[in-house]
């Protein structure tokens, strides 16, 4: 009797893991991990150039600036991300690019090889390693650790948060400072790890307890917020006022997270969740409260559902706990679809996102030349355009800029005033038009891809703005036009 206690709590000496099991384990899950890393490592997108654009400043002793000659701002920088890239972007904001990429991608293997071997040391036999299958097709983690963000490190901090460590809750913090919209996880998870330790002791809740365990969840993402607001003024990201969205986009994203990221189905077992430890049905709660906040937050833009993939480590740890202790055939039922989804997302959409960086920077390479000379270009795609040039940019977006993301709009849709170009100053616009449409056509006459560029591009043809080049976006359809204002225009 005891000893099938001691199989079913994991507690047998002779059940875990030798040491061997468990390298090979990490080895298995770090090869796993790097297999659609590899890849998607050409994935990338716009805001990992701002961010490097903003380290060369730094690196250049100029302070957190997006423009050389502009004020402190904070752009879509995690707080303290551009001070980690700047030692790496003397040379410009590509050098922070390529690597903040390979530094995220192996911090990525590395964490999920540690996962592997956390797995392999509880009970439940090798079996648990067939969530492998899900990992090695799964697009969302591997294309955003290796996309030149603060994701790998996001990932690694919500992976040792989930695990055995006296300073989980303090790790999950500071994920959280790093992702605000971890914040509610972050404190969920502080709670539920009270809340199973009552269990195991067989103890009321200690309110104390868990208070302690949501300010030290909380702590690092409230110091963070101080910060800001004492450096940029106010507590929250300028991103969060450059990007509103809304409830109803938030409700779709996490629809398409919970399906599409592979991991969530994973752990749909309502009965079989029942026989998990208290930990682990923490992880869980914590997980479905991150829906929440996403729902509240109105989700993303981006491709590969970034917001959601720090969670999702979490996810892979209970799915495999599950398969020790649920019924064989659902265990493979679960993989099965797991493993159906991350494919087809994977080799549905993994063939154009590999391609984004070496069309990135052949947009740069062509743009660099168009724009010399120009002092201060407007553009929405404030990133590569960034990295072209130099010159001060004018973001149309407002992620760099505050008085830009206070305008009423949507991300791609401020409402930019009439005047905007002549009070700015600006002598050269970058703007993205919908179709390859001819490099002789007038701007005014051009079917805009965003309305803040429709907006931009009629004051730039009452201003003589004049079309110098068109830039293809194969990928798109699409053409970037670089306008540049013609000497002794007003």
């Amino acid at each position: 009797m005891r000893q099938h206690e001691a199989r079913r709590s994991g507690s047998a000496p002779g059940l875990r893991a030798s040491g061997v099991v468990a390298l090979g384990a990490a080895v298995a899950t770090g090869f796993a991990a790097a297999l659609p890393l590899v890849w998607l490592f050409g994935f990338t997108v716009d805001d990992a150039l701002v961010s490097g654009r903003v380290a060369w400043n730094i690196a250049h002793g100029l302070g957190h600036r997006f423009n050389r000659g502009g004020p402190v701002v904070d752009a879509v920088t995690p707080l303290g991300w551009a001070y980690v890239l700047a030692p790496f972007a003397r040379s410009g904001p590509l050098a922070a690019l390529y690597f903040a990429k390979y530094f995220g991608a192996a911090l990525s293997v590395a964490t999920m090889a540690w996962l592997g071997a956390r797995t392999a040391r509880e009970s439940g036999g090798a079996v648990r390693l067939v969530v492998l299958v899900p990992l090695a097709l799964g697009a969302p983690l591997a294309a955003w650790c290796g996309a030149g963000m603060e994701t790998g490190v996001v990932v690694a901090l919500a992976t040792v948060a989930v695990g055995p460590s006296r300073f989980s809750l303090l790790v999950a913090g500071l994920a959280a400072a790093w992702r605000p919209e971890l914040a509610p996880w972050s404190a969920a998870l502080g709670v539920g790890r009270v809340v199973a330790r009552s269990a195991r002791e067989g103890t009321s809740l200690d309110a104390w307890r868990a208070g302690g365990a949501v300010a030290t969840s909380l702590s690092p993402a409230l110091a963070v917020a101080a910060v800001r607001l004492l450096a940029f003024g106010r507590p929250v990201p300028l991103a969060f006022f450059a990007k509103p969205s809304d409830l109803a986009h938030g409700a779709f994203y996490v629809l398409a997270c919970l399906i599409w990221t592979g991991a969530p189905a994973l752990v749909i077992a309502p009965w079989a969740v029942r026989r998990l430890d208290g930990d682990s049905r923490a992880i869980l709660v914590a997980g479905a409260v991150h829906c929440g906040s996403l729902l509240v937050c109105g989700g993303d833009w981006m491709a590969f559902f970034r917001l959601f993939v720090p969670v999702l480590p979490g996810l892979f740890l209970v799915g495999a706990r599950l398969v020790a202790v649920a019924p064989r055939w659902a265990s493979t039922l679960r993989v099965l679809v797991a493993a159906s989804v991350s494919a087809l997302l994977l080799f549905t959409k993994g063939r154009a996102a590999r391609g984004v960086l070496a069309e990135r920077l052949a947009l740069v390479a062509r743009a660099e030349p168009l724009l010399r000379g120009a002092e201060r270009v407007a553009a929405l795609d404030v990133g590569w355009v960034g990295a072209a040039t130099a010159a001060d940019i004018v973001d149309l977006a407002g992620i760099t800029d505050d008085g830009v993301a206070m305008l009423h709009g949507g991300h791609t849709s401020k409402r930019i005033p009439a005047t905007f170009l002549k009070e700015r100053h600006v002598d050269a616009a970058v703007l993205l038009a919908n179709g390859l449409v001819s490099s002789g056509q007038p701007p005014a006459h051009v079917a805009w891809a965003r309305a803040v560029e429709a907006r931009v591009a009629r004051e730039a043809a009452a201003l003589g703005f004049t079309v110098k080049a068109t830039l293809e976006l194969p990928s798109e359809g699409q053409r970037y036009f670089v306008l540049t204002l013609q000497d002794g225009s007003e």
